[in-house]
């Protein structure tokens, strides 16, 4: 998979390493064309300032932009609409400064339409020769519809169902493999088949998802919390910024709310 690519990218043995993010680059120009022709992920690279020095058609259309060139130079602050595009710079930052590798994290992006919708996103510093962090790689894959064929799509619909009908307390690995009626290894790999999501993310977008709808309207946030299956407000602060980028204050501040 593409994210696996990524991962070898920047898990290199230090002789294959580049020595700058230029010599990089000029390596991967000849690749730039087979990612363009991805039409469910954003892939890019950044440099050090979290600038964008390479991203596919995918990622330029999405920023509302017809070539790269105007991409080129900017962060996605600059480039993304205000309730989106800080967080990811803030998360950039992260990876730059403290070699923190991002792995499945379920976040809103920008669709072929302009309309936020999920994704899983991979982050991961990228290093030249001499272990020092040059710049980053990334990818943002389109979360996926259900796969209806699967064998065990009727149990996980259950489950599915289930996390929708209780999500505003705490749901238990227990309860959805008696409701699967399969083991919590089966279900955590059935899950990834069918809903591409793990149980725990399944359950987090559910929540998620409400939450957003929720803080249109000026129920306070500790409510919006609670309503949510939060009951520790720090952790519902925690999780929506991340898929976000934004606190639920300043969600609904960017909102007009």
């Amino acid at each position: 998979m593409m994210q696996n690519a990524f991962a070898i990218l920047s898990q290199q043995n230090e002789a294959s390493r580049p020595q700058t993010l230029d010599d990089l680059l000029a390596g991967m120009a000849l690749l730039l064309p087979m990612l363009d022709v991805i039409p469910n992920a954003a892939i890019f690279i950044k440099d050090l300032q979290a600038r964008y020095v390479m991203a596919n058609r995918t990622l330029v259309q999405r920023c509302g932009l017809k070539d790269l060139r105007p991409l080129l130079g900017k962060t996605s602050a600059e480039v993304f609409p205000a309730q989106l595009g800080p967080g990811y710079t803030e998360q950039d930052r992260r990876v730059l400064e403290e070699g923190f590798v991002l792995e499945d994290q379920l976040e809103l992006h920008l669709y072929g339409s302009r309309e936020p919708g999920w994704c899983l996103t991979h982050k991961r510093p990228l290093y030249d020769r001499n272990h020092r962090i040059i710049g980053l790689a990334g990818i943002s894959v389109d979360l996926q519809t259900a796969s209806e064929t699967h064998p065990a799509y009727q149990r996980l619909a259950a489950v599915d169902e289930y996390i929708r009908a209780n999500f505003n307390r705490r749901v238990s690995l227990g309860e959805l493999t008696r409701i699967a009626g399969i083991s919590v290894a089966q279900l955590e790999r059935y899950c990834k088949r069918v809903f591409h999501l793990t149980p725990r993310q399944m359950i987090q977008k559910v929540r998620l998802e409400h939450a957003h709808r929720l803080l249109h309207g000026d129920l306070p946030i500790t409510e919006v919390a609670l309503q949510c299956g939060y009951t520790d407000h720090s952790a519902f602060t925690r999780q929506f910024k991340a898929s976000t980028g934004f606190t639920p204050r300043q969600y609904r501040s960017a909102t007009g709310q």
